[in-house]
């Protein structure tokens, strides 16, 4: 197989968009095309993530339409439904695509207008993930089982309200250096937590979890070129190399888990993906983590193998996940902050990890950046991709 490398990267400003959604997708595509500079290299395939065009947007085969829109034919053309990771597992078909000879120069878009309908029937698109007999006709959400399992969490390794606030605390500041994050606005703990406000500032979506716990509702579209590693050197673009990628799944149902607050499939793809790029944890500067929910940030570290387990939370208090800190989490200001448009989250991890590997992340840039690690949360954590990637010279 062939070395894969990341050489253009593109990306709108995440949420509210205009136009349809195949006009969303366009700018990223071209800005990553341009970035790219691939000359006469023609595109070989475009791979498009998108988890709801058909129910929220009346648009199907968005692939096909976003090749004719840019006048990429005869280009092979695909569009992949992950859930969450819809984004990621796109890049995984487009990685495969080049690492086999197939194709040589490859456009990954991942894209979703959430905001073509009203929050209610978001909340039930994304709930439609759910295990259609144990959950989802009962009325489960996303929100909810995030609920469940935050108070569960706690019970079981100490985590308190306080550490829940410091991550979203972080991930908006972050946030704020990120000119294509959804939310720039400062929070505090006392305006969060502490203060008599904080209840009618914060108030809660599914216990313990409050508003500034979720991620927001949003529109938005991430891009990626992938070629060759050799193809990128001669083209002279600043290189990525794509060391390792790993999925697993787990039970669709949660309850059906031996213990729901272990994240099995994290824990499994992540391994695969750093025996894959021949890496440890400890290897990482910087980590671009799946946090729909505070919680997820906090557990999915531990799962990935940057904490022991139950021992994230002290880590958020020492700021080791700050920018500054001994591992970044999230400096993009994650999808609490930066924004969940469910297809195009995986992607746009990976578009801010190639800008901060090439040093080119501006005022969140995390200093001496060589290797980066991503994870795409799909489902409820029944299907998982992680990927690694390095900065070559």
């Amino acid at each position: 197989m062939r070395e894969v490398a990341i050489i253009g990267v593109g990306m709108t400003r995440f949420g509210r968009a205009e136009g349809s959604l195949v006009d969303m997708m366009c700018a990223p595509s071209i800005a990553a095309l341009r970035d790219a500079k691939v000359g006469e290299h023609r595109v070989d395939e475009v791979v498009v993530a998108n988890m709801g065009g058909a129910r929220i947007n009346r648009q199907t085969a968005v692939a096909s339409a976003l090749v004719d829109r840019l006048a990429l034919y005869p280009a092979m053309a695909e569009t992949v439904e992950n859930g969450p990771a819809s984004g990621a597992a796109a890049f995984k078909v487009g990685y495969e695509a080049v690492a086999s000879g197939m194709a040589d120069v490859v456009l990954v878009t991942g894209g979703e207008k959430m905001r073509a309908v009203d929050n209610l029937e978001a909340t039930d698109f994304v709930a439609s993930l759910s295990h259609p007999e144990a959950e989802y006709i009962y009325g489960v959400t996303l929100p909810s089982l995030a609920g469940m399992f935050t108070r569960l969490y706690m019970e079981r390794h100490g985590v308190e309200r306080k550490h829940l606030a410091m991550v979203a605390i972080k991930n908006h500041e972050n946030a704020i250096k990120n000119p294509f994050a959804h939310i720039h606005q400062k929070i505090t703990m006392e305006g969060i937590l502490t203060s008599p406000d904080a209840e009618v500032n914060n108030p809660l979506v599914a216990d313990p979890l409050r508003m500034f716990d979720c991620c927001p509702v949003s529109d938005g579209a991430a891009s990626l070129v992938l070629a060759p590693l050799d193809l990128a050197v001669k083209l002279g673009r600043p290189v990525v190399r794509v060391a390792g990628i790993g999925q697993a799944t787990d039970t669709h149902a949660v309850h059906e888990r031996e213990d729901p607050t272990v994240l099995k499939a994290v824990r499994i793809a992540s391994e695969r993906a750093f025996d894959r790029a021949k890496l440890t944890p400890k290897d990482i500067h910087v980590a671009e983590l799946h946090d729909a929910f505070t919680i997820l940030e906090i557990a999915e570290s531990e799962d990935a193998g940057f904490f022991p387990k139950g021992k994230a939370a002290k880590a958020i208090e020492k700021g080791m996940t700050a920018l500054g800190g001994k591992l970044p989490i999230n400096p993009s200001g994650g999808l609490k902050a930066r924004g969940h448009p469910v297809g195009a989250t995986g992607v746009a991890q990976l578009a801010e990890l190639a800008w901060q590997l090439r040093g080119e992340a501006g005022a969140r840039q995390v200093e001496g950046a060589e290797n980066a690690f991503a994870l795409n949360f799909g489902g409820f954590g029944n299907n998982v991709i992680a990927t690694v990637l390095v900065r070559e010279g």
